[in-house]
């Protein structure tokens, strides 16, 4: 990979559903370097248009200056603008006839038999999207119970709307999408479903796909321990043979609601430059995602990016907002310590207060072997036996599910001395103020 290396980044070409390293590379950034994406919908579009290879619309993935095997990337995420006006979503139908093993992957005509086939959009409806071969209903997703989200001008609250709202917001599908110009994707607001009418909700926009690139190739959706059980066994291009074939995943696709605006992530190099990708911009989701799926959207993400040479890291840390974490992983205040160390000297007890919040991500096919491999990840990362993990994080932090089926977010205060041994101690004070 050669390319010249720049300071400043725009990006707004994207992948067709995949992941890996031979994707078309988007550039590189200097490390210190901005990156700014602009991207489509991620999920419910690709899901209902048969070429893409997974679930998701993400961005082609980015170099960053010097950043090696073994080493890993914070990604500060300093803005994130939503575009669309309005977004449909809900729980989904899987139509059996229109794919093979996997409804998100091996896309297939359910008439002629095509393989991601080519189509077209004919009217509005769950029956919309066609094949360009031979005009039958090709889309492999339908709606269980569906909703219509239109948004206010400052992207604080959304409702849902009716029947005759959504059939106008069908008409105008791209456009109140704000679909980019390279986009692929149909947009999901043509299947104009009304279910739940006059709902009020309140916005925080995150992303939900972010990250680096695997040394494999792979549904972009299906990067993850949950959605990529999937792959284990299938009979299409990315079928895995086993379980640990899925090690090579970097967990881009997390759906964590904290990777918002302010927040800082830190993802492994496991391939040459990193290859950071971006998409699956969400207008707001609950803790855990229960639906599968939420209010996609398009938008602007921006972020700075920073190496950190021999970290190495089987998958992504997390330092959120501050006021994302739970009471008891708080950063400790002057009285805090203060106290503590009072308490300290009347039972003889040397008191550790110089201790930073982190959460480590955990992935796996359900919630429990999620946590299970945040606490080896966590182990791993601050030379912890799980009992001490365990503990730890059970007195001083807590696990959150960051999306069902299986990924979860394993929060603990960390001695500084440990963070700094790991080259992270900086990033945690930048953030924390401490």
């Amino acid at each position: 990979m050669s390319q010249q290396v720049v300071s400043e980044l725009d990006v707004d070409e994207y992948t067709l559903g995949l992941v890996g390293p031979d994707q078309e590379w988007a550039g590189t950034v200097a490390d210190g370097g901005t990156v700014r994406t602009h991207t489509p919908p991620a999920c419910w579009g690709p899901m209902i248009t048969p070429k893409f290879r997974g679930g998701h619309e993400v961005t082609k993935p980015i170099a960053v200056e010097g950043a090696a095997v073994g080493d890993a990337v914070a990604i500060k995420i300093r803005d994130i603008e939503v575009t669309s006006v309005a977004t449909s979503t809900g729980s989904m139908d899987e139509r059996e006839e229109a794919f093979g093993d996997d409804p998100f992957v091996d896309h297939k005509c359910p008439e002629c038999g095509a393989e991601w086939p080519e189509s077209v959009v004919e009217g509005t409806g769950e029956e919309s999207i066609r094949c360009a071969e031979c005009g039958a209903n090709a889309s492999s997703f339908a709606f269980e119970y569906g909703i219509t989200t239109v948004f206010d001008d400052d992207y604080e609250v959304g409702i849902t709307v009716d029947e005759a709202a959504a059939h106008d917001l069908a008409e105008r599908a791209a456009e109140a999408s704000a679909l980019p110009e390279n986009s692929r994707q149909h947009p999901i607001l043509l299947y104009e479903p009304s279910e739940m009418p006059g709902t009020l909700g309140h916005l925080r926009p995150f992303v939900g796909n972010i990250g680096t690139t695997p040394p494999i190739e792979l549904p972009d959706s299906h990067n993850a321990g949950d959605f990529g059980q999937f792959l284990i066994g299938a009979d299409h291009d990315w079928g895995l043979e086993s379980e640990a074939e899925l090690d090579a995943r970097t967990d881009g696709h997390m759906d964590i609601n904290a990777v918002r605006e302010g927040s800082i992530l830190i993802c492994p190099v496991k391939v040459d430059g990193g290859g950071i990708y971006v998409g699956d911009m969400h207008a707001n989701q609950g803790d855990g995602e229960l639906a599968l799926h939420t209010t996609d959207v398009s938008g602007y993400t921006e972020f700075e990016v920073e190496l950190i040479e021999d970290l190495d890291i089987g998958g992504p840390l997390l330092l959120p907002n501050e006021e994302d974490l739970s009471h008891i992983s708080k950063p400790y205040t002057e009285d805090d310590k203060e106290r503590g160390r009072e308490l300290g000297a009347e039972y003889g007890v040397d008191v550790e207060t110089e201790m930073g919040p982190i959460q480590v991500i955990g992935s796996g096919a359900t919630v429990n072997d999620a946590t299970d491999n945040a606490f080896d990840r966590a182990g791993d990362l601050l030379g912890m036996s799980e009992g001490e993990v365990r503990t730890r994080c059970t007195f001083t932090g807590g696990v959150e599910i960051g999306r069902l089926p299986g990924v979860v977010q394993l929060t603990m205060l960390a001695p500084m001395d440990v963070l700094d041994d790991r080259g992270l101690a900086h990033l945690v004070r930048e953030q924390y103020g401490i």
